[in-house]
């Protein structure tokens, strides 16, 4: 299942980035639009399933649908645009979200009051 939601997020924010831009948005909200596609179509998913949703747990989970849409901003940005562009981008996306699921990267958490010292 992992490698299909990672599949399904890197497809979701190179096409959330590359419908803004054809809106002619700036680039900050179509990296944006880009990932709050992508992230919500798998919160959607977590909550239909009555699961925590994945982007609230540790994993990497936004930041890659963030690299993947700035790239096609970027790309969009230096007249790159093109399908190519669209399968590196989806394929960045795609390996930092595998990696971060194979070698347990995720961003730091706030402590909880379990792992707090007793005063």
């Amino acid at each position: 299942m992992g490698l299909f939601d990672a599949a399904g997020l890197s497809l979701f924010c190179v096409t959330g980035a590359t419908k803004a831009l054809a809106f002619d948005v700036g680039a900050v909200q179509a990296v944006l639009l880009g990932a709050i596609t992508a992230v919500g179509g798998g919160m959607l998913r977590d909550i239909l399933m009555r699961d925590i949703p994945t982007v609230l747990r540790r994993e990497l989970y936004a930041v890659p649908a963030l690299v993947g849409a700035a790239i096609i901003v970027v790309a969009s940005m230096l007249g790159r645009q093109s399908p190519a562009m669209a399968i590196t981008a989806a394929a960045v996306c795609f390996l930092v979200r595998t990696a971060g699921m194979r070698y347990d990267l995720g961003l730091p958490t706030a402590p909880s009051e379990s792992d707090k010292p007793d005063e």
